[in-house]
């Protein structure tokens, strides 16, 4: 098992291209079950959870051929399997995504029921809801979620367009929207999905469902009108940058000081973002081109050797507010502010597995239920920490590039699903940081 080691207090300059977006890329990728036709995907990142949908994909007979780094190739050469099985579904909780191209392509999915996590449980019954709107037919058979969709005239099965209201006690479901979307996509008759998620990564979903001959209004947007067709085609897309892969290294640059030019950036997803950083004290320049969604910007924070960061109060909130897998990166570099921060988390209330790592590196939080206060301090130490989950293992890394001494960043396994070759290219900017094998660190002798 890897560990990250850290040297704090490089600041960090240079430029990196943001990658493809990790959230986009697998229902997108699970969107290529709706069609036995090629479809070719580029920008796809090089990711734990993108192999871990691949071998998903595999087990339902759509194989995967890489013609160049980041250019996939998906085609669906045997539909006849439909079951997701538990050893893969456990790895990954995108692998719901395939429920909803399943079901409408085959008429019938089985799918492992995914489990809890370390951010708290996030339940499928809203996708089951949009479902069963459809038409399906949902039982739970020693722990599997099967879904069937009714017969049609000549025994086919295929579900029906209706109304399908998304909203829940959070917000509206990502995933859940992509899975009604791609049902719908072939559905008979029209689906409006009323309280769609609106993140940008089901617009994109969207382009390729269009690309490939779907009926689709609104994407992006609360309202989603889908008028199903008989059959989809294959296409080609292009994977939309990772918006948190991006605003991690935003805040990279605040954390650690210095400046960074950030290529093929989404900054029109990421207003919520730029603003709160604005007002901490860490500014982002845009370079404008053709296309926002990939565009060219300055992050710079230089600190003065009598100032700080400012404090803020952060609520996250579905999209367009502050997104919920920025939330503990951020709270790292409010742990450097002067002064009292408040982040209240909306979306998983349990996200704050972070906040006892921290106060091992010197920070100042305390947790009340959803919302923590953090008081700033001067400065963080160094210390071993051990990751929970994927953005809490960014936020340590994040606090060990300002923390004196070193910081050993345990389990990075988390940060590998998310985050491609991290270290290499924090490394790049100037950070001093390296991969190790953890067993070897616990076996070295003690120095000193």
């Amino acid at each position: 098992m890897d560990a990250f080691v850290i040297e704090g207090g490089r600041p960090l300059r240079g430029s990196l291209r943001v990658n493809g977006s990790k959230n986009a890329a697998l229902p997108i990728m699970a969107a290529a079950l709706l069609t036995d036709q090629p479809i070719d995907l580029r920008a796809v990142p090089d990711l734990a959870d993108i192999d871990n949908m691949k071998r998903l994909l595999a087990s339902l007979g759509c194989h995967a051929i890489e013609s160049a780094p980041g250019a996939v190739r998906l085609q669906s050469i045997d539909e006849s399997s439909s079951h997701a099985r538990y050893e893969i579904v456990r790895t990954m909780r995108a692998s719901i995504s395939a429920l909803g191209p399943m079901l409408a392509r085959r008429g019938e999915a089985r799918i492992s029921m995914p489990g809890g996590c370390a951010i708290g449980q996030r339940p499928v019954d809203l996708h089951l809801r949009g479902m069963e709107a459809l038409g399906a037919e949902i039982t739970l058979e020693q722990g599997d979620i099967v879904a069937r969709a009714p017969r049609r005239a000549g025994g086919k099965r295929r579900l029906r367009g209706a109304p399908v209201f998304l909203g829940g006690p959070f917000g509206s479901t990502v995933l859940g929207t992509a899975n009604v979307m791609c049902a719908a996509a072939l559905a008979e008759g029209r689906t409006i999905i009323e309280c769609a998620a609106c993140e940008p990564e089901i617009a994109d979903l969207a382009d390729l469902l269009i690309a490939m001959g779907a009926r689709i209004e609104g994407a992006g947007a609360p309202r989603i009108v889908i008028d199903g067709v008989d059959e989809l085609a294959g296409a080609a897309h292009e994977i939309m940058p990772d918006r948190i892969e991006a605003g991690t290294f935003m805040i990279a640059a605040g954390i650690a000081g210095g400046s960074l030019t950030l290529e093929n950036c989404p900054l029109d997803a990421l207003m919520a973002l730029t603003n709160h950083l604005a007002e901490i004290g860490v500014h982002v320049e845009e370079h404008p081109g053709s296309d926002p969604r990939r565009a060219r910007c300055d992050v710079s924070y230089e600190p003065r050797r009598d100032g700080r960061l400012k404090p803020a109060q952060v609520t996250t909130q579905p999209h367009p507010g502050f997104p919920t897998d920025l939330q503990a990166q951020l709270l790292a570099l409010l742990c450097l502010a002067d002064g009292n921060s408040v982040v209240t988390e909306k979306i998983f209330p349990e996200r704050f597995l972070h906040v006892a790592e921290l106060s091992r590196m010197g920070a100042q939080v305390f947790r009340q239920g959803p919302t923590a206060v953090i008081s700033g301090v001067a400065r963080l130490v160094g210390a071993p920490v051990m990751a929970s989950d994927l953005r809490a293992s960014a936020c340590l890394v994040l606090a060990g590039l300002a923390a004196e001494g070193t910081t050993t960043v345990h389990r990075v396994y988390h940060l590998d699903r998310g985050y491609e070759k991290m270290e290499e290219r924090l490394a790049a900017l100037g950070a001093r940081i390296e991969r190790v094998d953890a067993k070897e660190l616990e076996s070295a002798p003690a120095q000193g």
